[in-house]
């Protein structure tokens, strides 16, 4: 495995992502304690400062699943707005959580749900809420 690119994380999402953490049920502790070691190496910036080529919350973002070459479009989401974001990815889903505060370009290995490896790559990043001068979307 390759080691863990650094991880760059809006304020406002790191907050919101601590809060969904706090109050996760047994279903979903595993992904949030995944979670929690992710926000624990990540470097916060306000909203404002957010460097447009991170994936914050509510991005649209195209990505490779490197190991079966498939080119994936999603937006990250929390996962009450799921049901109204046609093609959303939870970020308590496995690759969801992966992808929060990546760079365009960055490589991640990650664990999926039945415990096989990925390998996932950020190609682009089609929307961001801060480059759009959403901050607090």
């Amino acid at each position: 495995m390759m080691p863990r690119p650094m991880l760059v994380m809006n304020r406002l999402d790191a907050e919101r992502v601590q809060r969904l953490i706090d109050t996760c049920d047994a279903r979903n502790r595993s992904i949030a304690e995944i979670l929690q070691a992710e926000l624990l190496r990540a470097e916060i910036y306000d909203p404002e400062e957010m460097p447009a080529d991170v994936i914050s919350m509510n991005s649209r973002v195209r990505f490779t699943e490197l190991t079966y070459g498939n080119a994936i479009t999603r937006t990250l989401v929390f996962p009450h707005a799921l049901a109204e974001t046609p093609d959303g990815l939870s970020i308590l889903a496995p690759v969801g959580a992966a992808l929060l505060g990546l760079r365009v370009g960055d490589t991640i290995d990650w664990l999926l749900p039945d415990g096989r490896p990925t390998r996932l790559r950020v190609d682009a990043i089609l929307w961001q809420p801060e480059a759009a001068k959403q901050y607090h979307r």
